[in-house]
């Protein structure tokens, strides 16, 4: 996160109703080192704002009224790729959660816990960690431990260039971010992701995505 004698962290709010943005507004706004710096309840008119004011974080609702918000994610997230993603939605989360991480996305918060966690579902994106829930984490490492035990699932069998990418695929990073993050061809990447999957009894690149997921909030 920036220190204090940085600038505060820039949020782009996109959201369709105004009571939604003005409580969060004000529950950002009251730290000093966040700042709603624009807001908005269009798809259209956040491009167009993410591209004047090049927000640092921008919190996104899944459902805006011209347009959705996973698809909004996908293209800041391909124009600006160090933009980070919170989606913040009354979406159920054990059904959203991993589909807007997948997409891009460093998180998600219900609508309901905005007033206790925003702030901290902030921090935590801004850490370059993944914020879900406390209680989805706790089904998902549910998920994963009768998975390790039932499939053998062994991560101690990657070697630490294939442990780098997991990790970096469970930061939700595309394989272009890990390529670049690690001087890497995206090929060579690709071949990595394709290791680990056979590795680890994948068939997937969904359950790749969703395994290291799983393994980086184990870590946290």
């Amino acid at each position: 996160m920036k220190s204090a004698m940085d600038q505060p962290v820039r949020i782009l709010v996109v959201d369709d109703h105004p009571v939604v943005r003005e409580g969060l507004k004000v529950l950002i706004n009251g730290e000093p080192e966040l700042m709603v710096c624009c807001e908005t309840g269009s798809f259209r008119e956040a491009q167009l704002l993410a591209r004047e004011h090049q927000p640092d974080v921008v919190i996104v609702d899944l459902y805006l009224d011209d347009g959705n918000g996973l698809d909004l994610i996908r293209r800041l997230k391909h124009q600006y790729p160090a933009m980070q993603f919170l989606v913040c939605s009354v979406g159920e989360e054990s059904l959203f959660a991993e589909r807007a991480i997948k997409t891009g996305a460093k998180g998600f918060i219900n609508k309901k816990e905005i007033s206790e966690h925003i702030v901290q579902a902030i921090r935590q994106v801004l850490d370059g960690k993944i914020y879900v829930s406390s209680t989805m984490v706790q089904s998902l490492l549910s998920d994963s431990a009768e998975r390790a035990s039932s499939d053998g699932v062994a991560i101690e069998d990657l070697t630490p260039r294939e442990l780098d990418v997991f990790l970096l695929i469970g930061k939700g990073a595309s394989t272009a971010q890990i390529a670049n993050q690690l001087s890497v061809s995206v090929k060579t990447v690709e071949t990595h992701r394709e290791k680990i999957k056979r590795k680890l009894g994948l068939t997937s690149g969904s359950e790749l995505v969703r395994c290291a997921l799983l393994w980086n909030l184990e870590q946290h």
